[in-house]
């Protein structure tokens, strides 16, 4: 069985088209969170998310825009929250409002969270990964980090596909991971996207211009 598997989206309809149009067919794919925030594009992402079947978990950004509050000190956030709270519709807010913090699929062998399986706002970097990580799932799935990386220990594999809207690995590419769940293999993915069009797209919306411009960086 492969999987495709990505995680934070953030609005980023182009990045979110061109990893859709890279990736080969699948049996499923699957979503660690965060679909809103930072980009211009939240109403978009959250159409095609749910109209490809997703199997989504809600991100820190999710759960901020159904909620009342928003980021405090960082005004990216802030601004990407207040975005999305004015573009979505009163229907898309309610399935992000809908969404479980965390997912067991595949016969309970992948579990798929946003920050670590005890905490989900906690940020799990790569040096933190380790077979403590994984309970009693054979894959164990996480995002907010956006850093692509993923290890095998003879428990299982700890994943994170990377960010597919915006990338803090030093990559500009949008990122995704392909997992196979016969032999338990992951086959990390970039893909080149128009970054200078989610640029612009940022500016007309009125978006932090380092929004944007951070885009060009992969950080």
């Amino acid at each position: 069985m492969l999987v495709g598997v990505l995680s934070d989206v953030h609005a980023n309809r182009v990045a979110l088209d061109a990893v859709l149009d890279d990736m080969p067919a699948v049996d499923a794919l699957v979503n660690a969170g965060d679909v809103v925030g930072y980009n211009p594009w939240p109403a978009e992402c959250v159409a095609t998310v749910r109209e490809r079947g997703m199997e989504t978990i809600m991100g820190n950004h999710d759960r901020m825009v159904v909620g009342t509050g928003n980021f405090r000190g960082n005004g990216m956030a802030a601004a990407g929250v207040e975005h999305a709270r004015e573009r979505l519709t009163p229907e898309q807010r309610d399935w992000l409002a809908s969404l479980p913090d965390e997912r067991l699929l595949f016969d309970e062998r992948v579990k798929v969270v946003h920050g670590h399986p005890d905490d989900r706002d906690r940020y799990t970097r790569p040096h933190e990964f380790g077979p403590d990580l994984l309970g009693d799932e054979d894959v164990l799935v996480m995002g907010h980090t956006h850093i692509q990386h993923h290890k095998r220990y003879e428990s299982g594999v700890v994943l994170n596909p990377g960010s597919v809207g915006q990338p803090r690995d030093d990559d500009p590419q949008a990122a995704y991971a392909l997992l196979d769940l016969d032999d338990l293999s992951v086959d990390e993915r970039r893909v080149a996207y128009d970054v200078e069009r989610v640029v612009d797209a940022v500016a007309v919306a009125g978006l932090p211009k380092r929004t944007g411009a951070r885009l060009r960086e992969g950080y």
